[in-house]
């Protein structure tokens, strides 16, 4: 995740002196970082507990949803002084929480939300700037049922709207139906990397994590057990 925002660069070196590898995002491999990260909203359940349980010199800082929406554009942790808010900026922070179904939280503070509804503030975060593709890592982290799922179908609607998904998860059954490329990791490495339905079968997912598992699909989802 932090070499896709570029806060980490790869050491691995072909030759002494090749240099890093480059890492191509969005087809280049040389960006101002600022112009990239605008074209990425992220979400993680690490940035969720910066924002609700975050402090400075001990003391915490409490959000509102608006605030939390609006600092998208800056990609800080909250509204400072030193930020310049444009005219726009609150009122489009003020639509995308529409978009998401809660335009009720924005004078909320994130500390007082439930999980559910501080994840959905965060996912307005991340789309504020119009950003090409939604970065989710471990999106669902400390929700529950109820929660997961309306969670999930927010970003189904999402994807249905034209942005890209990127889904990090250790949970096959968090995959979207609209998920149409499946990269398998083990061990730091690409075990496999293809179509969904080519990557998603009992055989694949078995002999990368060394159990005997069944996979059943229903409405698009996928679920697994280890038999």
């Amino acid at each position: 995740m932090k070499l896709l925002a570029l806060e980490l660069y790869p050491l691995a070196r072909d030759t002494v002196d090749s240099g890093p590898p480059p890492i191509r995002i969005f087809g280049r491999d040389r960006w101002d970082v600022f112009e990239l990260r605008a074209r990425l909203g992220i979400v993680s359940a690490d940035l969720h507990d910066r924002f609700v349980h975050g402090s400075v010199d001990g003391a915490p800082v409490p959000i509102t949803g608006l605030d939390a929406v609006v600092s998208g554009f800056f990609s800080s942790r909250g509204v400072f002084t030193h930020h310049f808010v444009g005219a726009g900026m609150r009122d489009a922070a003020r639509r995308t929480l529409d978009r998401l179904g809660v335009p009720h939280l924005a004078g909320v503070r994130l500390d007082r939300m439930s999980t559910g509804e501080a994840r959905r503030v965060l996912i307005a975060r991340a789309l504020v700037h119009d950003p090409t593709a939604l970065v989710l890592d471990e999106p669902t982290r400390g929700l529950d049922l109820a929660a997961r799922h309306r969670f999930l179908e927010d970003v189904r609607q999402l994807a249905r709207d034209g942005i890209t998904i990127l889904l990090v998860t250790h949970h096959v059954e968090e995959i979207i139906p609209e998920i149409d490329r499946v990269i398998l990791l083990a061990k730091g490495r690409v075990a496999l990397d293809g179509p969904k339905s080519a990557v998603l079968r009992s055989a694949v997912l078995g002999e990368v994590f060394g159990a005997v598992l069944r996979l059943d699909e229903s409405d698009g989802y996928y679920h697994v057990r280890v038999r």
